[in-house]
């Protein structure tokens, strides 16, 4: 036993405290809310400011906007990748706002963007391999064993159309929009058709990797541990022995 039974808690604590340590949510990896916030202020700059100056004043005003949050998080010795992500996607926004000489082209490339993820995602499903199982797969380097699970399939299929929903959503109402000239209401369902929806799909997700993970387990339960592999030393050991019997001499 140990002499110093505080000590032994200190560590312990300590082990507990590295273990709980977890990856970042899916909110915290796009910056949370400050992320929120860099993504959807320059597109109102941009709106603001392209009402009463016109659009390059809007562009560069945006633009300015994004340079700014990249510095002041610099200065600061912050994560820039939320500000980083988001002076791209206003960076290439302005382009094409630029290339097309129209205010709603700002919000081109969003729209567009969100067809594609839709075609991605609901091809996932066709051909039963749904996207959300495949990444969960991936990202914690496991093998796909939910795929031997109707139920697993079907949740995973779900969260999948969930995703698939909002990448639908967000073109069809956007490119309404957008045909329809309402730059101002565009602006409005990018940011309200953003993280609040995705909010609503990350629930299914959730849903669906908890479930299927819990039908994993008790499957394994049921039919019992897997037979260890054989290792290259125990293939090695059991073929000498194979091979250096040798066949009885005929009398």
């Amino acid at each position: 036993m140990s002499e110093n039974p505080r000590t032994d808690r200190k560590d312990a604590d300590g082990e507990t405290g590295q273990q709980e340590r977890k990856m970042p949510t899916v909110w915290e990896d796009m910056g949370g809310a400050i992320g929120l916030f860099y993504s959807s202020f320059p597109v109102m700059v941009f709106v603001l400011v392209n009402s009463f100056a016109g659009l390059m004043p809007g562009i560069w005003s945006a633009v300015g906007v994004g340079v700014f949050f990249v510095v002041f998080r610099a200065v600061r010795k912050e994560p820039l990748k939320p500000a980083i992500s988001g002076f791209i996607g206003i960076a290439i926004s302005g382009f094409i706002a630029y290339r097309t000489g129209s205010a709603k082209g700002f919000f081109l490339v969003g729209i567009w963007f969100s067809l594609v993820c839709f075609a991605i995602v609901a091809i996932t499903i066709v051909f039963r391999y749904p996207l959300v199982g495949v990444l969960w797969s991936v990202m914690n380097r496991v093998p796909m064993k939910w795929k031997k699970d109707k139920s697993s399939v079907y949740g995973y299929d779900l969260a999948t159309a969930a995703l698939a929903a909002v990448f639908g959503a967000r073109f069809i109402v956007q490119r309404w929009l957008y045909e329809e000239d309402y730059t101002g209401w565009l602006a409005f369902a990018k940011i309200a058709m953003g993280y609040p929806l995705w909010g609503l799909a990350l629930i299914v997700v959730v849903w669906a990797i908890r479930r299927a993970d819990k039908r994993i387990k008790e499957r394994e339960a049921e039919e019992g541990p897997e037979p260890a592999e054989e290792t290259d030393e125990e293939a090695e050991a059991r073929l000498r022995q194979k091979y250096a019997q040798t066949p009885d001499q005929p009398s």
